[in-house]
């Protein structure tokens, strides 16, 4: 790709999409990944896997120390993105859209949630942020959501994203030290503690073959809407 310009820089799901004059440079940081922007001259750092070296005198490093994160070189983002779901922060994307959607599946509503194909870019920390301020048990069957309780989920699918976003996204390791989220989270990783809304106390199960955070008052499972 040497001698290519970048054209544009945006991002579909947990995809990032660097647009160049000739196809597309897109990256998915997985759980470790980390794109920097820094000196040509700089050292290189441990877990730098790749290197573009720009005008300018500056490189753009993808460092990832778990080696979990991936890259690809491609004519057409589609042919990495083309499964996607739709974007939640998307203003085409309505409620109504995503209870047509939940009452398709016959799922669980936290392994669905976090289907990309389902919907993009939720993952497991917003996932349990989101379905505790909707108030909806992570096992919920998705055909048994209601109307409203569909309405309050994407209200706070969109919410919470709003939130993670506006405190720079989470810290909850040493991988990445940059954001605040997680001294407002709700759920996620409080186990044991009190709930914010009702005081009982938060409980951590397995969903999937993830670690899943509920309150058990606020989000009583349910197996029929409301």
């Amino acid at each position: 790709i040497s001698g290519r310009r970048i054209l544009d820089i945006s991002r579909r799901g947990k995809f990032l999409l660097f647009k160049l004059d000739d196809g597309f440079l897109l990256f998915h940081l997985r759980m470790s990944g980390d794109l920097v922007l820094e000196p040509a001259e700089a050292k290189i750092a441990p877990h730098h896997r790749l290197v573009f070296y720009l005008a300018g005198g500056r490189r753009l490093a993808f460092n990832d120390t778990r080696k979990f994160g991936r890259i690809w070189l491609v004519s057409d983002p589609l042919l990495v993105t083309g499964n996607l779901g739709p974007e939640p922060l998307d203003p085409t994307f309505k409620a109504g859209q995503l209870y047509d959607n939940l009452q398709r599946s016959r799922r669980q509503l936290k392994p669905l949630l976090m289907d990309q194909s389902f919907l993009a870019g939720m993952g497991n920390i917003y996932t349990d942020e989101a379905l505790h301020r909707a108030r909806l048990h992570p096992l919920t069957p998705s055909y048994a959501v209601s109307t409203g309780q569909a309405e309050a989920l994407y209200l706070a699918i969109r919410q919470t994203l709003e939130e993670g976003i506006q405190h720079n996204g989470s810290s909850i390791d040493w991988v990445y030290r940059g954001g605040e989220f997680q001294n407002y989270f709700r759920v996620y990783g409080r186990r044991g503690q009190a709930c914010p809304v009702c005081g009982t106390t938060i409980e951590k199960i397995s969903v999937g073959q993830r670690g899943t955070h509920f309150c058990p008052a606020c989000q009583l499972l349910k197996t029929e809407g409301k």
